[in-house]
């Protein structure tokens, strides 16, 4: 059949590719518009097999259909629509269209529980079975003649979540499409819903889902399931509401012990006992949850209300202590090779391989059907006692790290709520720094304090740097398979995309860039840099070398690429998140520890990216980090004698003041990437359209406030005036403003220090002669906005000419025709060598031009186009080491010779 498929999300895309499958052309698909720039998955999946998609905002208008788009919906001819998860109304005359009419999906079995909170009621009602329905669509709500139904039982602690991917979403696929074949066989029924039994229920929000709890314990529980994650059952305690997350009953018996917790209205209080927060109804019966959330927004162990647990060894009852003893005949049995296995007995160093680790897995759900054990808990735990404690933590519920306790600041921005960290993040925890020292990070687009950050001290420094050598030395991380460690790392990409529209907000807020570069650049590009990276985890080796001057010749040498230990890095506030990235990314993947300072004026991806981390299961102390002054942290980092290495992008002065801290202290290994004064030489045989656009964005990409920007244009004299009467047509078409709105080209600068340095950095360019074209003044708004500016006729000895502005300057100069080698000089003649640029047809010359230019990286005809596997560092004092590519590994890497006589 000809198939219009009107939806979204994953459900609609799984709906739409079976379909295909079945041999149905899909002549349309109609979903919601493009969200922050990114497309819902259905629309995703249509566009990639070229089926014709649809993104209108609205069907209808005051109750009526928009004539032009009900016009579009009826030229694609379909016999049938398919509404596999709809949010929008759609108009009966598009329902009623289709020689076949239309059917709707819905996550009930009707007439019970109609409207668009039907999970949730399933489960708040307490019912046994639960189960979808496919109706055909009528004018009214969820009413519409029943196709087919398929129920399902309803486990006693099932969630919204727990049932919807069990059985809701996997059945509830092959069902509607099942509902499509009868109906292509013409044996699709029209059964009326009847009226006994049919139920309404209003949407579940925040407002309405207090918890009664005049009510026993197991309608108290459905309550707290019924609303779990989304909106969460909530009640006062200790005069704040706090929203309860994953209740189960709890069978009849002696109390556990605990401490006991008032409640608002609750008939008896809860216990907080180690499994999490007992709670009762007024019949005396009880549950149990195993988290909160906070009022802040923290959400924590409910077991861990009054106190922060303990990770102390845990003692073995008579019952755990008899399955150790199976355990450790088990590892006997595996470990043929060793005589008798002790607790200090590791699984891998006596021989164990892959192939063991999957049998171990298969014997412990053998003897102990309540320990679900992966791989890699065998591979984190590889001497016997730990494995045994591993085991019994989980046959206990009390298995894996503690939950990380985060204390959230929440925002309402750009459509949806940002949660932000704003604590040190040392050892696994978000701290308070020492002394309880905190400072305000502001909002450049309106210089508001956006929150308080914990401002690390020296004591926070030497603190993680324990943490982090801890870890490298002793714990999980220094001892894990590259390739373990790797998947980890993709993880933790997989987690920053699926945060992608939130790591972009908090940057736009903290930074000023504008939200759509945030998204693409800031942020993707950092997914890109880890996903890179992990890649490199497996793929790190040493050779083989003959050598020949020792005798007898008999000798075998070869070289091993080591982590370098525990590395600092510091890292500037242009491009907070991809910074992080371009370092840390690499420094993992060599095996190393890290503790990272971000600057202190854009600290919240740093914290917000720790967050991510935990959660994508790096171990605690591997990943450290620092908000805080470079005085204090970053001085502590380049004097620490326990910091082997540090990598630092920043100004060439402070660069300076590092590697000569770093040489003082331990004579730490260093990379440094620095100031840029990069030049861009524009030839008269240019493709003059392309110049124009990529010389516009050498300076004015990210607002200027980029390293490798173009700090000096050389043009040929020819073309001169032609150019710069383009850019400035140009530069008027250039949008300044809130970098949260979709057609803004230029937000805020940084900070409000470096807004008055640009401003004197204009005023010096005037004094000195220098003509002023356009820009050189504050925008007339709150916040840090800055004219982009235009400066021709610049000397080479001026001020401007020399020094890097780091902002929205274009400095344009003209050279001679005919004498490459004069503008080459001019070019070359700075300290600097980070970046260059040439546009011009003739390759011979720009190979030429290429090859004479003394920087790290030369553009020909293009200009800032970094990739994750291209290296990029500079020359000169604007440093050395490189970022990115597999360059980056070895700065993180050591090596070490070995010679064997044979």
């Amino acid at each position: 059949m000809r198939i219009a498929v009107i939806g979204q999300s994953l459900f609609g895309q799984e709906v739409y590719k079976e379909l295909r499958k079945d041999g149905h052309t899909i002549v349309g698909v109609f979903t919601i518009p493009d969200k922050d720039g990114k497309a819902d998955p259905l629309a995703v999946e249509a566009e990639r097999d070229n089926v014709a998609v649809f993104k209108f905002p609205r069907w209808r208008l005051k109750g009526q259909a928009l004539p032009e788009v009900v016009a579009q919906y009826k030229a694609t001819g379909a016999e049938l629509n398919v509404l596999p998860f709809c949010s929008q109304f759609i108009p009966m005359e598009v329902i009623d269209h289709p020689q076949h009419g239309s059917i709707i999906y819905h996550p009930s079995l009707l007439p019970r529980h109609r409207g668009a909170s039907a999970i949730n009621w399933t489960l708040i009602h307490g019912d046994k079975k639960g189960g979808f329905t496919v109706f055909w669509a009528d004018d009214g709500l969820d009413t519409g003649p029943i196709l087919l139904q398929r129920e399902c039982d309803v486990e006693a602690n099932d969630t919204v979540s727990t049932i919807y991917k069990r059985f809701l979403f996997p059945e509830g696929v092959k069902g509607t499409v099942d509902a499509v074949r009868l109906i292509a066989e013409g044996k699709a029924p029209r059964i009326t819903q009847p009226t006994e039994g049919a139920t309404y229920e209003c949407i579940q929000k925040k407002d309405n889902s207090q918890i009664d709890w005049n009510q026993p314990a197991e309608a108290v529980h459905n309550w707290i399931r019924g609303n779990d994650k989304v909106p969460g059952a909530w009640a006062t305690v200790d005069g704040q509401r706090v929203t309860f997350f994953g209740s189960s009953l709890v069978a009849s018996g002696a109390l556990p012990k605990g401490q006991p917790l008032e409640i608002e209205g609750a008939s008896r209080p809860g216990i907080v006992t180690k499994a999490g927060l007992m709670l009762f109804g007024n019949d005396g019966k009880a549950l149990l949850v195993k988290n909160l959330q906070m009022a802040e927004g923290k959400m924590i162990p409910a077991g861990q209300y009054f106190s922060s647990g303990s990770s102390a060894a845990v003692e073995l009852t008579v019952e755990e202590r008899a399955f150790a003893l199976q355990m450790r005949a088990v590892w006997q049995s595996i470990l043929t090779n060793v005589a008798e296995i002790q607790d200090s007995t590791d699984f891998f160093k006596s021989g164990a391989a892959s192939m063991d680790v999957v049998r171990l897995v298969e014997e412990v759900k053998l003897r102990a059907a309540g320990c679900h054990l992966q791989n890699e808990d065998v591979y984190m735990n590889t001497s016997f006692q730990e494995f045994i404690q591993m085991c019994v933590r989980k046959l206990r519920g009390e298995d894996g790290e503690e939950e990380l306790q985060v204390d959230y600041v929440e925002k309402e921005v750009n459509n949806m709520t940002v949660r932000m960290p704003h604590q040190l993040f040392i050892n696994g925890e978000f701290v308070d720094a020492e002394g309880g020292k905190t400072y305000k990070t502001i909002n450049p687009t309106d210089g508001t304090a956006i929150c308080e950050v914990s401002l690390a001290q020296v004591g926070d420094v030497d603190r993680a740097v324990a943490a982090a050598k801890e870890a490298f030395e002793e714990g999980e991380w220094g001892r894990m398979n590259p390739r373990d460690r790797g998947r980890l790392l993709y993880r933790l990409a997989d987690l920053m995309e699926q945060h992608q529209e939130e790591l972009a907000t908090i940057e736009t807020m903290d930074s000023g860039a504008v939200y759509t570069l945030a998204l693409k650049t800031h942020v993707g590009m950092s997914i890109q840099t880890f996903r890179y990276f992990a890649g490199w985890c497996d793929k790190i080796h040493g050779s083989t070398i003959p050598i020949n001057q020792a005798r007898p010749n008999r000798n075998l040498t070869f070289t091993k690429k080591e982590p370098i230990g525990v590395c600092g890095i510091v890292i500037p506030w242009n491009y907070p998140l991809m910074m992080l990235a371009w370092k840390t990314a690499a420094c993992l993947a060599a095996g190393n520890t890290v503790v990272l300072k971000p600057a202190q004026v854009t600290p919240l991806t740093a914290v917000k990216f720790a967050e991510l981390a935990a959660m994508a299961g790096i171990p605690k102390g591997v990943i450290n980090i620092l908000p805080g002054s470079g005085s204090v942290v970053g001085q502590r980092l380049s004097d620490h004698p326990d910091v082997r290495k540090l990598g630092f992008t920043g100004s060439t002065e402070i660069g300076k003041h590092i590697m000569k801290s770093c040489a003082v202290s331990n004579v730490k290994k260093v990379s440094l990437e620095l100031g840029g004064k990069s030049p861009l030489i524009i030839f008269s045989d240019c493709d003059m359209d392309k110049a124009v656009r990529s010389g516009m964005s050498s300076v004015f990409f990210n607002k200027g406030e980029n390293c490798i920007a173009a700090g000096r244009l050389f043009v040929e004299d020819t073309i001169h005036d032609a150019f710069v009467a383009r850019v400035l047509v140009e530069m008027k078409k250039m949008k300044v403003g809130d970098p949260m709105d979709r057609s803004t080209d230029h937000g805020p600068q940084n900070h409000r220090a470096h807004l008055e340095k640009l401003l004197e950095f204009c005023r010096t360019g005037v004094k000195e002669g220098a003509s002023l074209l356009r820009g050189g003044q504050q925008v007339d708004r709150p916040g840090f906005f800055f004219e982009p500016t235009l400066f021709t006729d610049v000397q080479d000895h001026m001020y401007i000419a020399v020094e890097e502005s780091f902002g929205p300057v274009m400095i344009v100069s003209s050279f001679k025709g005919g004498d490459v080698d004069e503008v080459l000089r001019r070019a070359n003649a700075t300290e600097y060598g980070l970046a260059s640029g040439v546009f011009t047809r003739d390759i011979s010359k720009a190979l030429y031009v290429s090859e004479k230019l003394n920087a790290g990286t030369v553009f020909v005809n293009t200009y800032n186009k970094t990739d994750v596997a291209a290296p990029f560092g500079g020359f000169k004092q604007s440093g050395f080491g490189k970022d990115l590519g597999q360059d980056a590994l070895n700065e993180y890497l050591k090596t070490k010779a070995v010679t064997i006589e044979y």
